[in-house]
């Protein structure tokens, strides 16, 4: 990008295609009517219907765009300087988290704890998979703690008994409680720890600063959930747990597969190499497995891979719109910002500006995890969720303004735990 004309002409063509993806997020339930009205040109309709496909698209229109002004030199090395690390990380995650001995292994402590709480079994377990599982997210890293909560809300809750309200409520609050859950420690939540070298917060800082405020909102967000829909909770005829018939060794082999993907998860060598060993040793024992998530986890990882070859050319416009405002108006505009954008892209070009204060910094990292349950692109982990839960949704498919709708309660919660305590 050698001429500051080009550049201006490829930063414009950049908004404009990000501008698209984003809509193109809101019109998936477009494409599947599409779908189920052209036999013709059916499956590529339905490929379009598929949120997770999104942003991989558009980034592929992008970088053609990028050829045609700049050229092949420049527009290779602008992809070359992307960084794909988080991609690749939720896609491993994913994989190893949502194996059946890891879940199995949590199913089991799920129940143990929920014999402790004074309600019945089916409000416990749930309050667990949104009250427990979000916060250990700040240990476990966010994706692995998204992926277990979406399993087992799936395979306990999601059934053929419960209301779209149900369906979209759980999922609203799921997104936001995991946004602001991994907020405890330094290195769980993607916004923070796109900032947290540059800034220097330490575990202890975020635990003091955010991570109690965090876990406050996230137990009551819980808590207020399970109390709204009690009635249909108490009326579910809940799947018994799956038979625990897996091998403590193999468990135990299984969580050191997913403890060295967490502790190397910015070396993507490193835990793309324990990947392979882990689907290898998958392979071996097929006894103690069910079949890997690797095509959800795969889309998820390009719907992330495109955000970020998108996300790239945004600084132009998003760092303006950050500077210049008081930190309560910076909070709410981080907020509604990291509903179309991401919120770990947020935090990171916040980090690139020189001389901020603390309240600014305050200020963006909270509404950037505050906002990161309102869309499926708010949060990197989010994808993940869908992927997941997707299926047990009309058609396959998560309205986003139902979804933005049922967030906007936990997201207010948050808002007032961050701005008020």
């Amino acid at each position: 990008m050698t001429t500051p004309g080009a550049v201006s002409s490829a930063e414009w063509v950049a908004a404009i295609l990000f501008g698209l993806a984003v809509l193109h997020t809101f019109s998936t339930k477009l494409f599947a009517n599409l779908a189920h009205n052209s036999s013709t040109h059916a499956g590529l309709w339905h490929w379009l219907a598929e949120i997770e496909v999104v942003f991989g698209v558009w980034a592929l229109v992008l970088m053609v765009s990028l050829f045609a002004l700049l050229g092949e030199q420049q527009a290779v090395a602008y992809l070359d300087s992307r960084n794909f690390t988080e991609p690749l990380f939720v896609f491993a995650i994913m994989v190893v988290a949502a194996s059946r001995p890891i879940l199995l292994t949590v199913q089991h402590a799920i129940d143990q704890l929920s014999k402790w709480l004074p309600v019945n079994r089916s409000h416990a377990v749930y309050w667990l998979c949104l009250g427990v599982l979000p916060l250990l997210g700040s240990f476990i890293t966010e994706p692995a703690a998204m992926t277990l909560a979406a399993l087992l809300l799936r395979d306990r809750f999601f059934t053929d008994q419960v209301s779209g309200r149900f369906r979209y409520a759980t999922l609203g609050v799921l997104f936001v409680n995991i946004s602001i859950g991994g907020t405890l420690t330094n290195f769980a939540a993607p916004p923070v720890l796109m900032v947290a070298a540059s800034w220097n917060w330490s575990t202890v800082f975020m635990l003091t600063q955010f991570g109690w405020k965090a876990a406050l909102a996230v137990v009551l967000n819980a808590s207020l959930i399970t109390l709204l829909l009690r009635r249909e909770l108490q009326g579910l005829d809940m799947p018994a747990p799956l038979e625990t018939s897996v091998p403590a060794l193999v468990s135990g082999i299984h969580l050191a597969f997913l403890i060295g993907v967490i502790v190397f998860a910015h070396h993507p060598p490193v835990f793309m190499g324990l990947l392979l060993f882990f689907i290898g040793y998958t392979e071996a024992y097929k006894q103690h497995q069910s079949p890997l998530i690797l095509k959800e986890a795969l889309l998820v990882g390009f719907f992330l891979a495109g955000l970020v070859v998108l996300g790239g050319l945004q600084q132009w416009w998003l760092q303006d719109t950050l500077l210049g405002v008081n930190s309560q108006v910076l909070f709410f505009l981080a907020t509604g910002l990291t509903a179309i954008t991401d919120n770990a892209a947020l935090t990171y070009l916040a980090s690139l500006v020189e001389g901020t204060s603390a309240e600014f910094r305050y200020a963006i990292v909270a509404g950037a995890v505050t906002g990161g349950g309102l869309t499926v692109i708010a949060n990197a982990p989010n994808p993940a969720g869908l992927s997941i839960l997707k299926d047990r949704f009309t058609d396959s498919t998560v309205n986003p303004f139902k979804l933005l709708l049922a967030a906007l309660p936990a997201t207010a919660v948050a808002a007032a735990a961050f701005m008020v305590l």
